[in-house]
């Protein structure tokens, strides 16, 4: 993932109500959860739940779908995985036993996951 990229999703994410809605999707899985849950979970009006999810989404961490009438957001787990990835690939100066076994956890994650790419 290239530095670019990386700045634009923590700038989405360094938001209160953004990383709270990213949190949220997070706790909820790969299923995601309907746009009105998700605002009522995260106590946001309509229009700044709109707002805020469509930063996310832009940035690549969360994507929709329709289901009949309603919309359904998830967190793009590979998009999330890269992003880890990409902050913690030179953990500690070579020493990453330092990190707790951390790059390593993501790395593995990275790898059991086969559209998971480290570099782009």
């Amino acid at each position: 993932m290239d530095h670019e990229r990386a700045v634009t999703r923590l700038a989405a994410l360094g938001q209160t109500h953004r990383l709270a809605l990213f949190r949220t999707l997070m706790r909820a899985g790969p299923s995601g959860m309907p746009a009105g849950a998700l605002a009522r979970a995260c106590d946001l009006r309509p229009s700044a739940f709109t707002f805020h999810v469509a930063q996310l989404e832009q940035a690549g961490l969360v994507t929709s779908w329709r289901r009949g009438r309603n919309i359904f957001y998830a967190v793009a787990i590979e998009e999330m995985r890269r992003l880890m990835v990409h902050l913690t690939e030179d953990c500690c100066g070579g020493h990453p036993e330092i990190c707790g076994g951390l790059s390593d956890a993501i790395a593995q994650s990275c790898a059991d996951a086969p559209a998971c790419e480290v570099s782009e």
